[in-house]
């Protein structure tokens, strides 16, 4: 057994070492080498820099990190230079301060720092964070393994592509992830009034948080009695947050609601759904056929998965119902949130955590619930498939070669949401509904 765990531990730092090898030294060349031919600017391409300077320009000189002046600012240290509307090459993403301003005090410890020196920490503090998710999510769902796997399991995790492209970019999606799985953790283990306090710390990205904040405030609903500690510290933390961000910038939410507006016109940000619709689509009907279908499919999922989470609400947070109801949301948010990039779907690990775990239920079923089960989990596996081969390739046979086939990674980037969501749909509307014991693997 021991020899086993050694193995599955080799096994993932290799396929993770795998995909750090393929960003490092095929995708950022490959991406620095298409900049350079179309004249696009490339500055520190840090997400983090935009809220970083938001943050010092309010804190420290009482600007508007909603204004126009801030947005160049922020421009000339993400690209480099100002993007100029005549050169067609150049990103319409204008990198606007573009969140709720109470981002501020939970980057306010690093204003004061150059920003050199925020990346790098920055930087270790997502690694951090995104290994210790693994095992507040396992704690969340009452799965105890030994610790060699949980090793793997937290090597696959800061292997995995959207985990390491999030660490690359200083995303702060990874925090946001981090926050709801310690919330969650927390509501799982009792500790409702702090479960709902973190729970509205996170939502400084509110397209990622608010679905969850919708099903935990109606869960806590469902016995308010026994839960209603959770609504007493979400309140509380949220009416902090939002009276500290009047204080700080009067009337901040219209300049952020314009900032959302401008931030959707500029980008035209679409789900998962829309960009795989708009590929199935491709010359025939994309375009707005795909984003009046992709909100069509999303407005199917929400309403299928309405019912389902309505049962559950009287779940206790130790239960096979209660968990896989969470993890349903979070794949419903990967799924249906207006924007399709790989590092939000980080918020899929719980429910891959689950359908591991269940596993040998799914693969008692019927075929196709086995057939599903199955491309889920190669639809998983592909990334480190082909990071693998393209190491290979980079390293034995031509670099060039290598550098052709950078999209390699990218071909179940938009399946897999779909998959994991079908999966998780399946197990929380079938799944016994029990308190489920510690479930130990030795």
């Amino acid at each position: 057994m021991r020899k086993n765990l050694k193995v599955e531990v080799w096994a993932a730092l290799l396929c993770a070492g795998s995909m750090w090898f393929y960003v490092q030294r095929v995708l950022i060349p490959y991406e620095k080498a298409d900049s350079a031919a179309h004249g696009r600017p490339r500055g520190n391409l840090s997400d983090l820099y935009p809220r970083w300077l938001g943050a010092r320009e309010l804190l420290l000189h009482h600007g508007n990190p909603y204004g126009n002046d801030i947005t160049t600012e922020i421009q000339k240290g993400y690209y480099g230079r100002e993007l100029d509307p005549a050169r067609p090459d150049d990103p319409r993403d204008r990198q606007g301060f573009a969140y709720p301003v109470y981002v501020v005090f939970l980057l306010a410890p690093l204003i004061g720092f150059p920003f050199r020196g925020v990346q790098i920490f920055f930087h270790w503090l997502l690694v951090g964070l995104t290994a210790a998710s693994v095992w507040l999510w396992l704690r969340a769902l009452r799965w105890e393994l030994p610790l060699m796997t949980v090793t793997a399991c937290i090597a696959l995790m800061l292997g995995s592509f959207p985990a390491v492209q999030g660490i690359k970019l200083q995303q702060l999606s990874l925090l946001v992830a981090a926050l709801l799985a310690a919330s969650v953790t927390c509501v799982a283990s009792g500790f409702l009034f702090l479960g709902g306090a973190l729970l509205a710390l996170a939502t400084i990205k509110p397209q990622l948080a608010w679905p969850l904040v919708a099903w935990l405030l109606l869960w806590a609903v469902g016995d308010w009695r026994a839960r209603r500690k959770l609504v007493f510290g979400f309140g509380l933390v949220m009416a902090l947050l939002l009276a500290g961000a009047e204080i700080i910038l009067p009337g901040w939410w219209r300049m952020f609601a314009e900032a959302i507006g401008q931030y959707h016109q500029y980008t035209q940000n679409q789900s998962v759904l829309e960009v795989m619709l708009n590929e199935v689509l491709g010359a025939v009907g994309g375009g707005t056929m795909g984003r009046m279908g992709g909100q069509i499919l999303a407005v199917i999922a929400i309403l299928a998965c309405a019912p389902v989470l309505w049962k559950l609400r009287g779940e206790q947070p130790d239960s096979s119902g209660f968990s896989g109801a969470t993890a349903l949301v979070l794949a419903l948010t990967v799924l249906v949130v207006p924007m399709y990039a790989p590092y939000n779907q980080v918020l899929l690990l719980p429910a891959i955590l689950l359908l591991v775990r269940e596993r040998a239920a799914f693969m008692s079923r019927s075929r196709t619930r086995r057939l599903t089960y199955l491309v889920g989990a190669l639809l998983v596996g592909w990334q480190w498939a082909a990071s693998l081969g393209l190491t290979v390739l980079y390293l034995l046979v031509s670099r060039a070669w290598a550098l052709d086939g950078w999209r390699w990674p990218f071909f179940a980037t938009f399946a897999l949401p779909v998959w994991v969501f079908a999966l998780i749909f399946f197990y929380a509307q079938d799944e016994p509904r029990r308190v489920r014991p510690l479930v130990k693997v030795s």
